[in-house]
């Protein structure tokens, strides 16, 4: 029998790199989409994503696998799917209507059907009286429904979605999920399917049919989850709180032995555990709060609800309490252990002591540190930490990873780093005299010039 899917993704891997410097970024992915359906991939940042997206609309070949569009294997770029980025990639010196005409004269369509489609298409997505505005005269929610209305000028039967929302203010974002349901609910656009990529865990349950839950190192489906709402949903319903919560319990997952926990060091045999990007401030502030719970536990659900935080930055200051021995995840729960307790009480300086004994157990810390200590004197450049780094993770990872673990040493006192000269260094070894305020800097590592 003939496969009827729209799209199928079998084995799926993506390989960056040659040699010792490979990177994994996702591996063995399979996926189906039929006719109909809103499917949303749903995961942390830097989980492969939109790597996938890419992949399916044929901006890139699969290092493995196949790709098939109605049964057959995909060959270069896919004619049937079109994208939208989350940045608004409009041209500034085109009008609206101009912008929207670009994806139709690519394709070979006449100026005056090209004209009459944009016109229609601007129409549809609210932006009738805007066609001779330039992108610079538009709102942020107002340049991506342009972008909206370029993708599907060419009839695209697959929409992809690259986090359209994430660079919107959260009014402008909310206003502008409704209007894209409007529209693929009342069949107003010719797309056939669409699939999205989000971090946000709301927002792929109030819009999507089906979510993937991918998680990341590498880059893999952990659940395909059905959406059982109809349309339109509430967010206080009682049963799309009881997906939220089933959900954040599948993306913080549950607390694990220390020495899976903690993984190896760079170099290694096993998985060098990455340290989460978060503002530590922002990791007091959590412990603090959970200190201040009549049981020190919490639903994580309820939690990103109170602090006002969305899901992505929240699970990462989970991930970083979790790694340190301050909380413990268990069925979508947090729950603060004695340490994060004492840590939220304790002084300014004991916290630097007790956050200074946790990351000193960290392989990474470890391997940073022996490096250091190898050289005569206890210093590196940034940059030859980093291409070590390269060898683990890709170019953008490698740094963000120096940058939280220089960061996270300053703020223990193991580390230091000269912003001028580009130095990491063990915190006042005996032969480097202390820094006076006037020569060095206070600048952060990761506001490195």
């Amino acid at each position: 029998m003939a496969d009827v899917s729209l799209l199928k993704l079998k084995n799926v891997s993506q390989v960056y790199g040659t040699g010792q410097k490979q990177f994994t970024a996702v591996q063995n992915i399979n996926i189906t989409i039929e006719e109909g359906e809103f499917v949303v991939l749903l995961g942390p940042s830097g989980c492969g994503k939109s790597t996938l997206l890419r992949v399916i609309t044929g901006l890139q070949k699969a290092t493995e696998g196949r790709v098939l569009y109605r049964g057959v294997p995909l060959q270069g770029i896919n004619p049937n799917a079109a994208i939208v980025f989350q940045t608004f990639a409009l041209f500034p010196w085109l009008t609206v209507q101009e912008n929207v005409e670009v994806a139709l004269k690519a394709r070979g369509v006449p100026p005056r059907v090209s004209v009459a489609r944009a016109l229609d298409l601007l129409d549809r997505v609210g932006l009738d009286g805007f066609e001779t505005a330039y992108p610079r005269e538009l709102s942020g929610g107002m340049r991506q429904k342009v972008g909206f209305a370029r993708a599907m000028a060419i009839d695209p039967e697959l929409l992809c979605l690259d986090e359209p929302f994430s660079a919107l203010d959260v009014l402008s974002a909310d206003a502008l999920r409704g209007e894209l349901l409007e529209l693929w609910l009342g069949g107003r656009i010719p797309t056939r399917a669409i699939l999205m990529v989000t971090h946000n865990i709301e927002e792929a349950i109030f819009m999507a049919d089906r979510i993937i839950v991918m998680e990341k190192d590498p880059g893999r489906v952990v659940a395909d989850l059905r959406v059982p709402l109809p349309q339109p949903r509430m967010r206080k319903d009682p049963k799309f709180l009881e997906v939220v919560d089933r959900v954040y319990a599948l993306l913080a997952g549950q607390t694990q032995p220390e020495y899976l926990e903690l993984g190896t060091a760079p170099g290694e045999p096993g998985r060098t555990r990455a340290l989460p990007f978060i503002n530590l401030n922002d990791l007091a502030g959590l412990l603090e709060y959970l200190d201040k719970m009549p049981n020190d536990r919490m639903d994580i659900y309820r939690l990103a609800e109170e602090l006002k935080v969305n899901s992505d930055h929240l699970l990462r200051l989970i991930d970083a309490a979790e790694l340190l021995g301050f909380a413990t995840i268990a069925q979508g729960d947090i729950t603060l252990r004695p340490l994060g307790e004492t840590f939220a009480e304790a002084s300014i300086q004991a916290r630097k002591e007790i956050f200074a004994t946790r990351i000193r157990r960290l392989p990474i810390f470890k391997w940073l540190t022996a490096m250091l200590k190898a050289t005569d004197s206890h210093q590196l450049k940034w940059d030859v930490v980093q291409t070590a780094l390269e060898l683990e993770f890709p170019p953008e990872e490698a740094e963000r990873q120096l940058d939280s673990a220089v960061t996270w040493g300053r703020y223990a006192e193991i580390l230091s780093y000269e912003d001028n000269t580009q130095l990491i260094y063990l915190e006042l070894p005996p032969h480097v005299p202390p820094s006076t305020p006037e020569d060095r800097s206070d600048t952060p590592a990761g506001a490195r010039s």
